[in-house]
């Protein structure tokens, strides 16, 4: 009997439809709202999405594009600048002058110490005529000599110093920054301008030292340019001669083929250099 009883209670359940059975605890249906609500939704056709950066080479190399030759000329003197002709990325040629200073101090004294020579040979030659008349003796020719080497002196110190009134380019290029300003007064050292070569850049790069056994001078290799978005062939042109310990990285200059108009000193941009196997 007992069995019997266990048969029918399991066909009645299972004769009832599935919304019959024991209903969700309040909630669970908006809890399970919210979870499909949170994955991803299908995008719309006709909208545009962004682009998944691309990884960056691991065996690209960073480079820097420096000028062949780059100097900051300083004050020789102390005193004022009178003219100033160097304007932001100026083009300069070798010997133009760059900052003029006032020198009429340094005029003067010139002119000063010309007439003091001037008068000094007048005294010599007057003592070795004395002298001739046996009117003046060695002992005062020879301090009329040593007046006259005295004020010769000065003058080679007075050009010397004229010199230093006109600051010149030591080669072509350009002005990348200046220190001063006309009229402003300067000490001795004090920066005036920067300038970079009007040559062809190079290539600035530190690579890894196990490299060096695939590198020599000659070695052709690609350069993509940050700035200008391209990709130049360049040639090694010099290596450096110790390995820097701490880093394991040795230094390389190199040159890139032609001479590009639309490059720049401080550029960057990436090295694919081969690689050891």
């Amino acid at each position: 009997m007992t069995i019997r009883l266990t048969l029918l209670a399991g066909l009645v359940l299972m004769a009832l439809p599935l919304g019959a059975q024991t209903p969700a605890p309040p909630g669970q249906a908006l809890t399970l709202s919210k979870d499909l609500s949170r994955l991803p939704q299908p995008i719309p056709p006709g909208i545009a999405t962004a682009a998944r950066p691309t990884a960056p080479d691991p065996n690209a190399i960073r480079v820097l594009l420096s000028p062949g030759l780059e100097t900051t000329l300083v004050a020789q003197m102390v005193g004022r600048i009178a003219t100033l002709n160097a304007a932001l990325g100026s083009f300069v040629a070798k010997g133009k002058p760059i900052v003029t200073f006032d020198c009429s101090e340094g005029q003067a004294r010139m002119q000063m110490a010309q007439a003091e020579h001037a008068a000094a040979k007048e005294t010599l030659a007057v003592k070795i005529n004395l002298r001739k008349l046996d009117a003046a003796g060695d002992l005062e020719v020879s301090m009329a000599e040593s007046a006259v080497n005295r004020t010769t002196a000065a003058i080679a110190l007075a050009q010397a110093q004229l010199g230093q009134c006109s600051v010149t380019a030591p080669f072509s290029g350009h002005i990348v920054k200046t220190y001063v300003k006309p009229y402003q007064g300067i000490n001795i050292g004090g920066p005036l301008v920067d300038m970079i070569s009007d040559g062809p850049l190079k290539l600035r790069l530190n690579v890894p030292s196990k490299m060096l056994r695939t590198l020599k001078v000659g070695t052709s290799f690609e350069v993509d340019i940050e700035e200008t978005s391209k990709t130049y062939t360049a040639k090694i042109t010099a290596i450096n001669a110790r390995v820097d310990a701490v880093a394991q990285t040795i230094e390389l200059e190199a040159r890139i083929d032609g001479k590009p108009a639309n490059l720049l000193a401080g550029m960057t941009g990436f090295a694919r250099l081969p690689m050891p196997r």
